[in-house]
């Protein structure tokens, strides 16, 4: 599962960011993460005034994972939660990119997440926003050279080359995962504008059904 941990500062900028890809679940990483991440940055959990979590999409599990300890963290620190978009942070892997972005996390069932975003002025607005859909119904809607990246271009590489020709670029190996530095970014900006969530009522964005509330919905 890919996933991670960052520390950002409103003046010192980005302190420390740990970046998780392995096959164990989150749970069994995330909190070692968490601390690791403190220790080396001489930090205690009680120095952080916010706490910035991804809320989708994305892998259902790792979501829940991912909210369900920060609001732990906020529950046990008193300090405020903020949401950011999964897709939103990992457009920032590419600002001032000449070509709209494309990028796709796998969402199983011959489908992916995605949304493009074309960078303007200082920021990225949404060409399309986040969706789950075949990689070919949107690959039709795409006239111009893009830039892809995630597990789905990866996993669709063929498929967007077949469907997209020379009008089709790849991010490097180190960008094609979301980072957790962005979140902390895009959370720290918005924790400034007081945008804060409320914990208790903040829930993933799946963009579709889980496969558990499909079969309970058929059940019923």
């Amino acid at each position: 599962m890919l996933g991670g941990v960052a520390i950002m500062d409103d003046k010192a900028g980005l302190i420390a960011e740990t970046r998780l890809n392995v096959k164990t679940t989150h749970s069994e990483r995330l909190m070692t993460a968490v601390n690791n991440t403190l220790i080396q940055s001489e930090l205690k959990l009680d120095d952080l005034d916010v706490f910035a979590v991804a809320i989708g999409p994305g892998s259902f599990t790792g979501l829940r994972i991912g909210l369900s300890t920060v609001k732990g963290l906020s529950y046990a620190t008193g300090k405020p939660v903020v949401t950011v978009p999964t897709l939103d942070a990992f457009a920032w892997n590419f600002p001032y990119c000449t070509y709209p972005v494309c990028l796709m996390l796998d969402a199983r069932k011959s489908e992916v997440y995605a949304a493009v975003y074309r960078w303007e002025g200082n920021d990225f607005a949404a060409v399309v926003e986040c969706v789950s859909v075949r990689p070919e119904t949107l690959l039709d809607k795409l006239q111009e050279k893009v830039l892809f990246a995630g597990e789905g271009a990866v996993l669709y590489r063929e498929v967007i080359v077949s469907s997209m020709k020379d009008r089709a670029a790849f991010a490097p190996p180190d960008k094609m995962v979301p980072s957790p530095a962005n979140v902390a970014m895009l959370g720290l900006e918005k924790a400034m504008r007081g945008e804060y969530a409320v914990a208790s009522g903040t829930v993933p964005f799946y963009v579709r059904k889980s496969e558990a509330e499909v079969k309970w919905a058929k059940k019923i």
